[in-house]
């Protein structure tokens, strides 16, 4: 299932927001070797301290964590401006109430290997995607920021989404760091449903904690 955790709700769910930055740690720390602050809650910065949105993926119930994402407007604090300024072009503005920032998507390839054996990271990756198009749509996002290293792109590409590269820069680690903007529209989500050949929404239309199960058989095989 997938959850939107926002900040009156996070108490409700203190075990995957725990998960969250522990598997943060794993992922952004331990293994891609980033230089982020780790402690004993795990991976966080004060970004998470600035009321943002979590999609997160887990079982139902709510015990093992999949995936996570963390969601910022671009009307306040983000890691788009106040890091990697140097990425977009200086006459190119990207605040405004309708584009929010994605950071910190990753995913648990262990345990998606252990439960869902079906699905594999980059498909797993894929459907975070999607799910976060699903998101933003029902939310009045109309486009998502990321910033990301350029292989990364190809999973953009695989998950049909409507990626657009606005410049890059060097500096930030061994490989340069791209700013792309993510359509999202009824267009684009339908292009991604296709692409992935997933017939139902994966998110419901409970508000806040929005749930759906990961489809099965033919919709979970590699893309």
């Amino acid at each position: 299932m997938f959850l939107i955790l926002e900040n009156h709700s996070r108490l409700a769910h203190k075990n995957l927001v725990d998960l969250m930055f522990a598997l943060r740690a794993k992922v952004f720390h331990d293994k891609l070797g980033w230089d982020v602050n780790v402690g004993a809650r795990g991976e966080l910065d004060a970004y998470d301290d600035a009321t943002p949105a979590y999609l997160i993926w887990c079982n139902d119930e709510k015990t093992i964590l999949y995936g996570c994402l963390r969601l910022l407007p671009t009307t306040g604090p983000t890691l788009l401006y106040d890091v990697f300024r140097d990425t977009f072009p200086n006459n190119v503005s990207l605040m405004a109430p309708g584009i929010w920032e994605g950071t910190r998507l990753c995913i648990d390839e262990e345990m998606i290997e252990r439960d869902l054996p079906d699905i594999d990271p980059k498909r797993a990756f894929c459907l975070m995607l999607l799910a976060l198009c699903e998101t933003a749509l029902k939310h009045g996002i109309h486009t998502l920021i990321s910033n990301y290293e350029p292989p990364t792109r190809r999973l953009y590409n695989m998950a049909g989404a409507d990626l657009i590269e606005l410049g890059r820069a060097d500096g930030y680690g061994k490989r340069p760091v791209c700013a792309g903007s993510f359509e999202v529209s009824k267009r684009v989500l339908s292009n991604m449903r296709r692409r992935l050949n997933v017939t139902h929404p994966l998110l419901s239309d409970r508000p806040n904690s929005v749930t759906q199960s990961i489809p099965s058989g033919q919709n979970a095989q590699a893309a």
